[in-house]
């Protein structure tokens, strides 16, 4: 497994619909939206992506302002406690649902959260040499089977199941695709997506 992602979105409800039938935002909209979750910085437009890329190198950004959905790519967002989202982020998802998902395939780390209408409902981070760093609300059915022991590695890790076989899981259902494993005959294609970039600089 190789899959990286440090992924917000906001949405009004499920995310996936939004994605599904996502058109090229304009760049002035997406560097505003950006403005607006990293301000004080100075941005500069670099070469467009899709959402397939979802780790983009350090400071830089990928956006994309949708209808009923804006979405952001930035490693500053990969958070050991994703519950410890930033108040003025959260502010700007106010009313909506709020969706956090990192993980990064070096440590093996997932890290994931979600808020409704300001109210967290469900933050988990987890890793075999951290271990379980936060786990907060109700697991959600698609994680249901991991924490079952459906989903087992070998004796010797030191988890029941692989960070990132659930963060594959919790990007399905959460955002409507997977960047590795075998796609499921509706799930987005992700290239299909597009994204604008922004290096930040202070």
């Amino acid at each position: 497994m190789g899959a990286k992602t440090a992924l917000l979105a906001f949405s009004d409800g499920d995310l996936r619909p939004a994605l599904l039938g996502a058109t090229k935002s304009s760049p002035a909209e997406a560097e505003a939206f950006v403005r607006q979750a990293f301000p004080g910085y100075v941005l500069t437009p670099a070469d467009d992506i899709t959402l397939f890329e979802t780790y983009p190198p350090d400071d830089v950004t990928y956006a994309t302002v949708l209808p009923g959905a804006e979405l952001l790519c930035d490693r500053s967002l990969m958070l050991d406690r994703p519950s410890e989202l930033p108040e003025h982020l959260r502010h700007i998802g106010a009313g909506r649902r709020v969706v956090l998902h990192g993980m990064h395939s070096a440590v093996d780390w997932l890290g994931f959260a979600v808020w409704e209408s300001g109210a967290l409902v469900r933050s988990l981070s987890l890793s075999p040499d951290g271990g379980i760093q936060e786990n907060l609300g109700d697991p959600y059915d698609f994680e249901r089977a991991f924490w079952a022991g459906e989903h087992p590695v070998d004796s010797s890790y030191p988890l029941p199941f692989h960070p990132l076989e659930l963060g594959e899981a919790a990007l399905r259902a959460l955002f409507g695709f997977i960047l590795e494993g075998t796609p499921a005959p509706d799930d987005l294609d992700a290239d299909s997506v597009h994204l604008h970039a922004f290096s930040r600089s202070r």
